[in-house]
């Protein structure tokens, strides 16, 4: 099994497995383990080889998703891993640009909220300094 992440010195390699239609997100051997449940929280499913002691492991698309969803899922998830610290590569067979678009603009607008939320600073009682004039 050749784990495209490592080849390629990226934490993160997202490509559609060779002779099939199913895309796969490798990531590189000793990847921190919030890098496998970051990719599974975005919703792609954890395969392990082999079992019990990990030497690779790689996450695929839900198969009972079309083909459009599941390219659609595969570049959501690149904005959070990129965020997070992590280099990320997809194949452009696998890219969306109009799901990385909405991705990109549903975290900038989560970022936005708490900010929004927040009390606005309390106002000062002294009265503000007079704008000097320098001649």
């Amino acid at each position: 099994m050749a784990n495209l992440a490592d080849e390629y010195g990226t934490d993160v390699e997202i490509y559609i497995k060779a002779l099939t239609t199913t895309i796969h997100a490798d990531t590189s051997t000793g990847a921190p383990t919030q890098l496998p449940d970051l990719l599974e929280r975005l919703g792609l499913e954890r395969h392990e080889y082999p079992m019990g002691g990990p030497l690779y492991i790689w996450h695929t698309v839900p198969e009972h998703l079309g083909v459009d969803e599941q390219k659609g899922l595969a570049t959501r998830a690149i904005p959070a891993r990129l965020l997070a610290g992590y280099e990320v590569n997809c194949t452009p067979d696998v890219f969306d640009e109009a799901a990385y678009r909405q991705a990109v603009h549903d975290i900038r607008t989560c970022a936005a909220r708490p900010a929004a939320q927040q009390p606005a600073p309390a106002s000062s009682s002294s009265r503000p300094a007079p704008a000097r004039r320098i001649p």
